[in-house]
């Protein structure tokens, strides 16, 4: 068989099987589960044979006419080169482990049938991005995850919080694709066709008229999927939907789809160097900004989704200094530790009974009750916080090193102040990242207080994908050479300067964190703690609040830190769905280093640094109101109208039908006096013309 074939049935097989579960989920329940693993894992395996053929070799494209069109035409088209294939297999592995780890996660859930199904289509539609080779049919794949996006955040729909976050993630990642769009055309009606291949020729050769136009409306669109400022703030409210959705999103589809798509078209964005420098700026507020906001999440999901944020943003500076190499090397390492983070967090929601990190760290020997997850989480922060050997480390170093290039005049694919721009926020976001990824190590493990309850070892399907998933996590940076012909041939290894640079703020991140939790913790040891009244969550009582008690400041943090974990513990439906019952946590102050390394910043980076607030302000509001206008004079003005119309026949027919009364006599009275009037009238105008 061909490896054109082979690539046809990648995306091919995940989306029988979703059709497939859609038809038959509720009539044969036996078969649920064999339609959402057995497609996935063969449009895996099918996935790493297609790469081992392509071998980082010439690109591979073949085309067929999807249809005529009149003028550009539309193909049914792929384009295989080594950053697609590996791509392809990361989305066929983690969309494999997700299945997988799903069946033992969602097991009572009754809801299970329809999320399977949309899982394999949602991996099928990333695919289908992946390996083409015709911006139209990658559009389709990329709506197509907007949409299942929709109804897999949404699948708690019987929640507020979920069914506003999964309109929150259709209408904010829609508000970029309209540019998108625009975009697409524009740039197919420069090059004559949607075809990558002959688009990157016209870049190529110069045929683009309005480079810097295009590559920004393309921008728009990736800054909404990929969750990049200022279209990012979709992403952590989509913490609303089930754990292993969190994972598959933020690992290997959708998010990683805008940056795949520069990435595949970079030579467009480079045609621009304003676009570039945009880019970088985007890509620098991005990463500071969103690291910020997870060091003050108490929401253990809100804080991966933030660093996935990121995460992202170092791609997409990696981007900005025109390495495609560097950007895509570390979205393959995120994807892969993130996946576990992800999936690691959801076994720890499973144990503890609550999301919040404050409730964990009242919690004594998490870690002994779950150790699968425990040792692999630790494994996946240590990628993350890019400690060497791990993958994150050489993953980050090799963006790093892509941005000193730039920035010291050794490359002239980008401007160098876009690489200062993507050095400076780097290099910082490393500090900052390390941090909040000790925080929530030490929150979520090291903490003091009543036992965690011990329900016994995990299932199989949860720990054993966590395994899984940690071997790529340690080794996969250390395959940076040996892969290197799938990336161009472009060396991703660190330098002295970065790495020094990069685990140097790392290491500061790690122990200044660690400095400030035990400060926190010895304080924290002093107060003493009451027994909560809520199952699996922090109460709100903290001692020596009540009727004029006095409430020292740090007393009162401690019961609005409270009140927040029992709130986000209540808010969230998995933990009800597949927890058992849990014993109340003991309330009172959490050792959280995070205050203390945030100060007063705090308060603005817990709430995101009020974007949605200005959002509404600047957008929501003004469209309400517009609305409200509008529904006004439809209501009050153009109905008028149409009343009116219809009321004037209406008054004419009361007026006739006043003279119909049924009286025959009446009836012949009118005719005779009509008579007499129209025989009077013929003879005055008789006499009138004859006088004439």
């Amino acid at each position: 068989m061909s490896t054109t074939t082979l690539a046809v049935l990648v995306p091919l097989l995940p989306f029988l099987g979703a059709v497939a579960g859609l038809l038959f989920g509720r009539t044969a329940p036996g078969f649920v589960r064999p339609l959402a693993i057995l497609p996935t894992l063969g449009a895996a395996a099918l996935a790493v044979t297609v790469a081992v053929r392509q071998g980082g070799g010439p690109a591979i494209s073949t085309a067929t006419e999807l249809t005529p069109t009149g003028s550009v035409p539309i193909d049914l088209s792929l384009y295989l080169d080594g950053f697609a294939v590996l791509v392809a297999v990361l989305v066929g592995l983690v969309a494999t482990c997700v299945q997988l780890y799903s069946t033992a996660y969602l097991r009572e859930d009754p809801r299970y049938p329809s999320y399977a199904a949309l899982v394999s289509l949602f991996t099928s539609a990333m695919l289908l991005v992946v390996y083409s080779g015709d911006l139209m049919v990658l559009l389709v794949g990329w709506e197509v995850m907007g949409i299942c996006s929709y109804f897999l955040v949404g699948h708690y729909w019987e929640t507020e919080a979920a069914r506003s976050a999964s309109l929150k993630a259709f209408l904010v990642t829609k508000l970029g694709d309209v540019p998108f769009l625009i975009g697409l055309f524009a740039l197919a009606a420069d090059a004559g066709s949607f075809r990558i291949t002959k688009i990157l020729s016209t870049v190529a050769a110069g045929g683009l008229d309005h480079p810097t136009l295009i590559a920004l409306l393309l921008l728009a669109g990736v800054a909404g999927k990929s969750a990049q400022f200022p279209l990012h703030t979709w992403l952590p409210d989509a913490m609303a939907g089930p754990t292993p959705v969190s994972a598959l999103i933020h690992a290997a589809t959708m998010v990683a789809a805008g940056v795949y798509f520069i990435a595949r078209l970079l030579p467009v964005f480079a045609a621009s160097r304003a676009a570039l420098v945009v880019m970088a700026v985007m890509a620098a507020v991005t990463m500071v900004g969103s690291a910020l906001a997870a060091l003050a999440q108490d929401d253990i999901k809100r804080v991966l989704a933030y660093s996935t944020i990121g995460q992202l943003g170092y791609m997409t500076g990696a981007l900005a200094v025109g390495d495609r190499g560097a950007a895509v090397f570390h979205l393959l390492s995120h994807g892969v530790f993130k996946a576990l983070l992800f999936l690691g967090a959801g076994v720890i929601i499973h144990a503890a009974g609550t999301n919040s990190l404050a409730a964990m760290s009242r919690m004594d020997g998490l870690a002994k009750r779950i150790p699968d997850a425990f040792w692999t989480m630790t494994i996946a922060l240590l990628a993350l916080a890019a400690i060497p050997p791990f993958a994150g480390f050489f993953s980050k170093e090799a963006v790093l090193v892509a941005a000193e290039q730039t920035a010291t005049g050794h490359s002239d694919l980008a401007p160098s102040s876009a690489g200062w721009l993507v050095l400076v926020a780097g290099v910082l976001t490393a500090l900052l990242t390390a941090a909040y990824a000790t925080r929530l190590w030490l929150m979520a493990f090291r903490g003091r207080g009543a036992a965690a309850p011990d329900h016994g070892k995990e299932p199989i399907a949860m720990t054993g994908v966590l395994w899984l998933l940690a071997i790529p996590s340690v080794g996969f940076g250390l395959a940076a050479d040996p892969i290197a012909d799938w990336f161009d041939g472009a060396q991703l290894t660190p330098t002295l300067v970065t790495s020094v640079l990069g685990t140097g703020a790392a290491v500061i991140g790690v122990m200044l964190t660690y400095a400030l939790w035990q400060r926190a913790a010895a304080r924290t040891a002093t107060t003493p703690a009451t027994a909560g009244a809520v199952p699996g969550a922090v109460t709100a009582a903290v001692p020596g609040i009540g009727a004029g008690a006095p409430q020292p400041a740090a007393v009162a943090a401690a019961a609005s830190a409270a009140t927040a974990a029992a709130e986000s513990a209540a808010e969230t439906p998995e933990v009800a769905e597949v927890t058992h019952d849990h014993p109340a946590v003991p309330a009172g102050p959490a050792p959280d280093p995070g205050r203390a390394l945030l100060g007063p910043l705090h308060r603005h980076a817990a709430d995101g640094f009020h974007l949605d607030a200005v959002y509404d302000r600047l957008f929501v509001r003004p469209v309400r109101a517009a609305a409200s206008l509008v529904r006004f004079l439809d209501r009050e003005v153009v109905d008028t109208y149409v009343r009116g119309a219809g009321t004037g026949p209406r008054l004419l027919g009361s007026l006739v039908r006043r003279a119909q009364t049924g009286n025959v006599q009446s009836y012949l009275s009118a005719l005779l006096a009509g008579a007499v009037v129209l025989a009077i009238a013929t003879a005055v105008l008789a006499n009138v013309n004859a006088g004439s």
